[in-house]
């Protein structure tokens, strides 16, 4: 009696977990709350291991529920939580590519005259860098145009371009060691992200790359508590959501990040050169945007990552949000969240990318 009541509810998780587990192919435009479903995928893995384990013990041959569907969603689960080996066979042509959103250097702070999030992206010997939420300021105790044109010497290619409307103040950045060829900002509306699409002349080849900040979920301060309060008190039920929830918001800019991964796809699809893509998604690996982005890509993580690779570091928010992609003919190598740096509300995901062998 007992167990055929676990079996039930068993079997109850395991539908809703090939749901979450799929729902990045669920439209937000169609169905908003349903696309934010992703977000959810770690806890329902861990019931349906925890109910697989449970089975193994007590009754092994309903474990059998559990495994089938922990391999209908192994795809999903290795998009998610990949495990890969570190290589140390490198190729001679590697190109080393990092992204990092910078929260405007810490907000230009200066530490002993020197600013952490600058001095760690001119020492990571990057060849390519893509830097979301960049910022300089014209006040010379501060992280001023002068101090990144020393510290960044190493790299004489660049370009900062203002994305969102006119009044917006958010800036992407490119710092290269190949010369850039081509820089145009990608139309889509937004008040304050954007993407910018370059082409880069690489040993000789032109490369595509698509750096990006897709729109942001707009979470107030009191937002991202209530959040964290939620989590603390998961055992005394739901938090109480409302038209300006934390829930709805989530929807309302997967709508609006839907449209841009979608106009991001197209020049994707349409381009003959080499691809790499990257930025701050603001949204999960399992999520609609991320879908429809890498669908002729594939995600650097992934294929060369190792665990969750956390790249949001605040508010207990742990997802990967930052990313790295690439032409599914060219090779990733050692891709990594690096945690060793917490000056900003992100962390950055750096990765090897070269022409497949």
């Amino acid at each position: 009696m007992i167990s055929g009541i676990i079996l039930f509810f068993n079997f109850i998780f395991a539908v809703l977990f090939i749901v979450v587990a799929y729902s990045p192919y669920i439209s937000p435009v169609r169905y908003p709350l349903l696309s934010c479903l992703g977000l959810l995928f770690p806890f329902f893995l861990l019931i349906i291991v925890c109910f697989f384990v449970f089975w193994l013990i007590f009754h092994y041959k309903f474990a059998l529920l559990s495994l089938i569907v922990l391999l209908i969603c192994l795809p999903q689960i290795r998009t998610y939580i990949p495990f890969n080996f570190r290589s140390n066979d490198l190729p001679s042509g590697r190109v080393k590519v990092l992204s990092y959103n910078v929260m405007a250097f810490d907000n230009m702070k200066m530490v002993d005259g020197e600013n952490p999030i600058l001095r760690y992206i001119a020492k990571s010997n990057a060849d390519i860098i893509c830097l979301q939420e960049y910022a300089v300021s014209a006040d010379s105790s501060q992280l001023n145009q002068r101090y990144v044109d020393e510290v960044m010497k190493g790299y004489p290619y660049r370009d900062v371009s203002v994305v969102g409307n006119k009044n917006s103040n958010n800036r992407l950045a490119l710092f290269s060691r190949f010369p850039i060829l081509l820089v145009h900002r990608i139309p889509y509306k937004s008040n304050y992200n954007g993407s910018v699409y370059y082409e880069l002349s690489v040993e000789g080849d032109t490369v595509s790359l698509i750096n990006n900040h897709l729109e942001s979920n707009k979470l107030t301060l009191k937002d991202k508590e209530d959040y964290e309060k939620a989590l603390a008190s998961l055992k005394s039920g739901k938090m109480q959501m409302d038209k300006r929830s934390l829930v709805h918001k989530f929807a309302d800019a997967s709508i609006i990040r839907a449209e841009q991964a979608r106009i991001i796809a197209d020049i994707i699809a349409k381009s003959k050169n080499d691809m790499v893509v990257c930025g701050d998604f603001n949204d999960s690996p399992l999520s609609y945007s991320h879908q429809i982005i890498s669908r002729h890509l594939k995600d650097a993580f992934t294929h060369s990552g190792c665990g969750l690779g956390i790249s949001y570091n605040q508010h207990k928010f742990y997802f990967r949000i930052d990313n790295i992609l690439v032409s599914r003919k060219m090779k990733t190598y050692n891709c990594f969240v690096d945690h060793s740096i917490k000056d900003s509300d992100h962390y950055p995901i750096l990765c090897y990318v070269s022409k497949k062998q």
